[in-house]
């Protein structure tokens, strides 16, 4: 189930220490360690909380947090800081994602500990980037908001967040970005620097495509529901049985090759359906002619059909039926992994492969403190966890 090949992969040898919870920070430590990287969680005394969130949180740790090793440090005394302040020494890499202020109340900030340690590469992960709101308090939702992907998401009037954490998860992703960038910066220089990836920018950035359309032509972009399709043919059927199915048909050709697999190919000589041009004009029309169509037609029968014939098409599917994926199972992209409780349950693996692997799972998920001797004796000391 689990096999040790980090001296195999890209980031072996590279040590990073993580004081982080959530998602953002755990996303950037995981890719690390899933890269080759000898990852060292430090949690609090009892464990990073986000172990026992209920709701929504409550797959947090699991999706974010393998490959790791776990020690836990209380940084609110003396000699917990002294602790962490010589693991950061003994690390290339020091991920934090706490509310802005606390590690330089710590001690454990950049300007602090790269006095020592000019070789540390130092990532925080915020809420913002400097400039005026840079001491707000931020969440995934906060910024989804206020950085244009709740408007274009939902209905006009009806603000909607994304339904997963997508700028805590890229902001992760874009603080590993600058670690790898920084990584190849010091081979040329020795010194390390601070890196920053903020949750509001990233949420700019995904909307930066939006910004630009306006930018040209002057008029604000509606929201995605409400947007003027370029495509006559792109959007969600109801099916027999009320089963969903999205179809796309974005040429000529496969407006011609849908109308043919659903064995109406009337609809290629109405005049008003000559060209996708023509198709978009009219288009509630013909979504209409198209559903009524489609209504006769179940998942089952059609979707093999439209993939031979080369028509995009996509069903509708929950979270958990990606668990039984064909393509996911046969791929390696999702592999068991042992938990922290001792069970067996899968997870995602990054979506790339690297010379023909997937970067997999090497150990069991860490349980709270499991690695304090390992990791402390090389501090020259052996401290109890909460030390």
């Amino acid at each position: 189930m689990t096999q040790d090949n980090s001296n195999s992969l890209p980031l072996a040898g590279v040590r990073v220490v993580e004081f982080t919870h959530m998602v953002m920070g755990p996303t950037c430590g995981m890719i690390l360690a899933d890269l080759g990287a000898e990852v060292i969680k430090v949690e609090p005394p009892g464990g990073d909380k986000t172990r026992n969130l209920p709701g929504l949180g409550i797959g947090f740790f699991r999706a974010f947090n393998r490959n790791k090793k776990s020690v836990v440090l209380d940084i609110t005394t003396d000699a917990g800081r002294a602790a962490a302040a010589e693991l950061a020494g003994q690390s290339d890499i020091l991920l934090e994602n706490f509310r802005p202020g606390l590690m330089q109340k710590l001690g454990l900030d950049y300007a602090t500990l790269s006095r020592d340690y000019p070789h540390l590469i130092y990532v925080s992960h915020k809420g913002f980037l400097p400039g005026p709101y840079e001491h707000r308090l931020a969440l995934d939702e906060v910024v989804q908001m206020m950085g244009g992907l709740s408007y274009m998401t939902g209905p006009s009037g009806r603000p909607l967040r994304a339904g997963t954490s997508v700028n805590d998860i890229m902001g992760g992703m874009f603080g590993a970005i600058g670690v790898l960038a920084a990584l190849r910066e010091r081979d040329r220089t020795g010194k390390g620097q601070e890196i920053q990836s903020a949750l509001f920018e990233n949420c700019v950035f995904l909307a930066s495509q939006h910004m630009q359309q306006y930018a040209m032509t002057g008029e604000p972009p509606p929201p995605m529901p409400s947007r003027v399709s370029a495509w006559s043919v792109y959007d969600v059927f109801t099916l027999a049985h009320d089963e969903q199915l999205f179809i796309g048909a974005v040429s000529d050709k496969q407006f011609v090759t849908l109308c043919r697999v659903l064995e109406h190919p009337e609809l290629v000589d109405k005049p008003e359906y000559a060209s996708n041009a023509a198709r978009v004009a009219v288009r509630p029309q013909l979504l209409e002619e198209l559903g009524a169509i489609l209504r006769h037609h179940r998942s089952a029968d059609l979707a093999p059909r439209l993939e031979a014939a080369g028509i995009p098409y996509a069903p509708i599917v929950r979270p958990d039926q990606l668990l039984d994926d064909p393509h996911l199972l046969a791929s390696g992209g999702l592999v068991p992994m042992q938990a922290d409780d001792g069970s067996t349950t899968p997870t995602v693996l990054l979506p790339l492969l690297m010379g023909g692997r997937r970067p997999g799972v090497r150990g069991p998920l860490p349980r709270a403190g499991e690695h304090n001797e390992e990791i402390l004796a090389r501090l020259g000391r052996h401290r109890r966890p909460g030390a």
